[in-house]
């Protein structure tokens, strides 16, 4: 009976706390602190609300059944969405696969554009830095970094609990904040480059939201 009042609790995430978001951090293409919080605040309702649907039909939540990644990709991808409802200098990228997520509106042709600089590349992850793209970029990047159960908890025991934002990280990243792990010939494994210390000491030093209580 406990361990499924604990999976209930579990799918109600928990909320954004109001205190916790940095009023003096510096954001670009006129996103604010409060459009960030709204997005966040969306999310927290989203989440829960299908969690709690789930849990009625005895279906795990979305954070225990999907791969991490996947997860990780809704939480950004969810952003990318909803941002752009409260900022509207900015709007999700139309081209598919294009980058950066987010864009300035009208910059180019129907909001869309294979590669750019300008914008802001969007993220979730469990992570508190290293975090990966496929190629070095000089580009703002926003990290949602945020703490939940994963696929991989209930064989390692891992009792439920609900979803949270840990921080929310932002800075423009230049060429040199970035290390790259290329491939031999013969490897499958995919590219990646990842923020080194001093690329994450720069984009926590900007801190968005903090939560870490």
């Amino acid at each position: 009976m406990g361990n499924k009042n604990a999976e209930f609790q579990a799918c109600i995430p928990v909320p954004v706390s109001p205190n916790r978001f940095n009023p003096s951090c510096n954001l670009p293409y006129g996103l604010r602190v409060e459009h960030v919080k709204q997005a966040m605040r969306g999310f927290i309702d989203f989440l829960g609300f299908i969690n709690q649907q789930l849990h009625t039909k005895q279906i795990p939540r979305l954070e225990s059944f999907l791969m991490p990644a996947n997860f990780s990709s809704i939480v950004g991808e969810f952003m990318n969405m909803s941002i752009p409802k409260y900022c509207p200098d900015l709007v999700k990228n139309q081209y598919h696969n294009g980058h950066p997520d987010l864009i300035p509106h009208g910059l180019f042709p129907d909001d869309a554009v294979q590669h750019a600089h300008d914008g802001i590349e969007i993220k979730g992850s469990r992570r508190a830095g290293g975090w990966q793209g496929h190629n070095p970029e000089s580009v703002w990047l926003m990290v949602f970094h945020f703490d939940s159960n994963s696929a991989n908890d209930k064989r390692k025991g891992i009792a439920p609990k609900p979803f949270r934002f840990l921080g929310v990280y932002a800075a423009k990243l230049e060429m040199e904040d970035w290390s790259f792990s290329g491939r031999s010939a013969a490897s499958r494994r995919t590219i990646t480059a990842s923020v080194i210390k001093a690329g994450v000491t720069k984009m926590k030093a900007n801190w968005v939201y903090q939560d870490l209580s």
